[in-house]
C-alpha cells in the first residue's frame, strides 16, 4: 500500500467503479476505497428468505427520519455497491428532464448540461454495462447516435400476453433495457432471483463486474476494502483537498491525493463532506452555498400486484417490460407523471418480509398468480428535503414527499390499464423514507456557486481537486432509475480528468517508466 495516490475514490459503486475502470489506462495512480468487502458468491445469494426476510447482505446501520426514529435504510456497502442487488434497469434520462419542467406539484430545475453532452456517454456506458434493448419501442425515448449494444431480452408468455393486451388499449410497452449477460456464451440464465438479489454467477452488470474487476487489472489501481472514510483534509487555505483520514480494523491512517473523488452515494457523500468540516469549511467541506444534504431526492415509488384468480403466473425473469405512455402526463392532467416498470417475480418470502402476519400460503397463492410492477414518479428538490449528522454523528433524513398528485395519478392509470388487461384485484404499497435506492440530488451541480455544490464536471466549486461522482450530483430525480445516468456522468468526468495536463503528463511519465 502507497501513502499517496494521483487520486483516491471513495466509493465502489455505479459512480467510483465506472470511474475506476474509465481511469485504469490513465497511467495515474489510483487508490479505490470501499468501506465493505467483496459480497461473498454462495448459495444464500438465490435464497428469498435470506436476501428479504435475514437482510444477509445488508448492514444493521440505521438512520433517522426528523422525528428522530430510526430506520434500515436501502444501502449495501459492499464492493460494487447498491448494484450488486440492483434490478440491471438502465434507462437513460429523457431529453426533456435536462431542461425545466413544470409539475404539478412544481418546478424541475433545468440541468447546466443537455441531454446531447450525455449521449456519447450513456452510449459508452451502455456498452461498458452490456445493456440489452430494443429501439424504437419507447414512445419517450431520446435521440440516440448507436443502437443498444445486445438485442432486448424477450417476454415471456405471460408478459407477451399482457404486453399485447396494453397494445390493444393504445398503449405502446416496450422492452425494458437490462443490463445481463445474455450475449454469445454469456453467464445468465434468467431466473426469479435477480432483482433485489446478488448473481452468484456474476451475470448482473454490476459496478464489481463491469467496473473494479476490469480496472483491477491495471497495475496502478488498488482497492483498499473494510475502510471507512472518516473525513477528507486540506490544505491551510481549504482551497485544496490533500488527504483522507481512513478507519480499517479500528486502526486510524491518512493517505494522500492529489485528486479526491467521492461516491459513497447521495447520502453517505453528504455525511462525509459534512463531517470534514474545518477552520476553512466551518459548514462542512465545499459548503459555502449551504447546500451539502439539502435537496434530497428519492422518487415516489409503489408496488402494484396485479391478480388474477385463476391464472397462474409462471414467469421467471418478469423485468421485460416498462410503459412512458404517461412520463409526460395525459389528456386531462397536462404534467409529468412517472415509469411504469415490471419487478422482478415477487415470491412468498419477499412478501412475508413486508407482510409478517399474513400466512405464507395465502402469501403465495398471491404470488403465483400476480404481475408484479414499480411505479416511478418524479420527487422534485425541495432545500428543506436533507440529510445532516446527529451530536453523535449519526445520520438524520428530512424528507416529506412531494408532487403527489402526480404520483397518485400514474398510479390510477395503472390500475385501470391493467383491469382492462383482465387482472380484477390490484394491491398496492406506498414506498417510504427507507425505500432510498434512487437517492439523489444532495451536493448538485450548476454554474453558480450560490446555487450548487459542484461545477458541470462535478468538481467542488470551492476546492479545486475534489469532485463528487456519483448521484449527488443530480438537480432533479427525473422518473427513471438513476444508474445510467450516473455511469455516463462517470466516464465524462474521467474524460475530463485525462484531458488536464498533471494526468497527461503522469501518463508519458509512467509510460517511460
Amino acid at each position: 500500500m502507497y501513502q499517496s495516490y494521483d487520486i483516491i475514490i471513495i466509493g465502489t459503486g455505479a459512480g467510483g467503479g465506472t470511474l475506476a475502470y474509465a481511469l485504469k489506462d490513465s497511467g495515474a495512480k489510483v487508490l479505490l476505497v470501499e468501506r465493505g468487502d467483496y459480497l461473498p458468491r454462495e448459495p444464500e445469494n438465490w435464497d428469498t428468505r435470506a436476501v428479504f426476510a435475514e437482510k444477509r447482505y445488508k448492514p444493521e446501520e440505521k438512520w433517522y427520519d426528523d422525528r428522530g426514529q430510526p430506520f434500515a435504510p436501502g444501502v449495501h456497502y459492499v464492493v460494487g455497491g447498491n448494484t450488486k442487488v440492483y434490478g440491471a434497469v438502465l434507462l437513460r434520462l429523457r431529453e426533456q428532464d435536462f431542461e425545466e419542467i413544470v409539475h404539478e406539484g412544481g418546478i424541475s430545475p433545468a440541468w447546466p448540461v443537455s441531454y446531447h453532452a450525455f449521449e456519447p456517454y450513456y452510449t459508452k456506458a451502455e456498452e461498458l454495462f452490456f445493456v440489452h434493448g430494443k429501439v424504437g419501442e419507447d414512445p419517450t425515448e431520446p435521440p440516440r447516435s448507436k443502437p443498444f449494444p445486445f438485442p432486448e431480452v424477450p417476454h415471456e408468455p405471460t408478459i407477451e400476453q399482457l404486453a399485447a393486451k396494453l397494445r390493444d388499449q393504445g398503449l405502446r410497452p416496450f422492452s425494458l433495457p437490462v443490463g445481463i449477460d445474455l450475449r454469445e456464451g454469456g453467464r445468465c440464465v434468467r431466473c426469479k432471483t435477480c432483482d433485489g438479489f446478488p448473481c452468484k454467477l456474476g451475470a448482473k452488470a454490476d459496478a464489481e463486474v463491469c467496473g473494479v474487476e476490469a480496472a483491477l487489472q491495471s497495475p496502478h489501481v488498488e482497492l483498499m476494502t473494510r475502510t471507512f472514510a472518516q473525513r477528507i483534509l486540506t490544505d491551510p487555505s481549504g482551497r485544496s483537498a490533500v488527504a483522507v483520514e481512513l478507519v480499517r480494523d479500528g486502526e486510524r491512517f491518512t493517505v494522500h491525493g492529489g485528486t479526491i473523488v467521492v461516491a459513497c452515494g447521495a447520502v453517505n457523500s453528504a455525511a462525509l463532506l459534512l463531517r470534514s468540516d474545518s477552520t476553512a469549511h466551518p459548514d462542512g467541506l465545499a459548503n459555502q452555498s449551504g447546500l451539502v444534504g439539502r435537496n434530497y431526492m428519492v422518487h415516489n415509488s409503489t408496488f402494484l400486484m396485479a391478480v388474477h384468480p385463476t391464472w397462474q403466473n409462471d414467469t421467471s425473469f418478469q423485468k421485460t417490460l416498462s410503459i412512458n405512455d404517461y412520463y409526460f402526463g395525459k389528456s386531462g392532467f397536462p404534467y409529468p407523471m412517472g415509469n411504469l416498470q415490471m419487478l422482478g417475480k415477487l415470491q412468498a418470502d419477499m412478501l412475508k418480509a413486508q407482510k409478517p402476519f399474513v400466512p405464507k400460503p395465502i402469501l403465495g397463492h398471491i404470488a403465483d398468480r400476480s404481475v408484479d410492477f414499480y411505479l416511478t414518479s418524479e420527487d422534485l428538490p425541495d432545500p428543506e428535503n436533507r440529510v445532516t449528522l446527529g451530536a453523535d454523528g449519526r445520520i438524520q433524513i428530512r424528507w416529506k414527499p412531494n408532487n403527489l398528485e402526480a404520483h397518485r395519478q400514474l398510479v390510477q392509470e395503472t390500475k385501470r390499464m391493467l383491469r382492462r388487461a383482465g387482472y380484477p384485484l390490484i394491491l398496492t404499497q406506498k414506498m417510504g423514507i427507507e425505500t432510498n435506492s434512487h437517492m439523489c440530488g444532495t451536493a448538485r451541480f450548476g454554474t453558480d456557486p450560490a446555487t450548487s455544490v459542484l461545477d458541470p464536471y462535478c468538481q467542488a466549486h470551492t476546492v479545486q481537486n475534489l469532485y463528487v461522482v456519483d448521484s449527488s450530483f443530480f438537480p432533479s430525480s427525473a422518473a427513471v432509475n438513476p444508474a445510467l445516468t450516473i455511469a455516463a456522468q462517470a466516464l465524462r468526468v474521467a474524460d475530463h480528468l485525462m484531458q488536464k495536463s498533471e494526468f497527461r503528463n503522469k501518463e508519458i511519465e509512467y509510460c517511460e517508466t
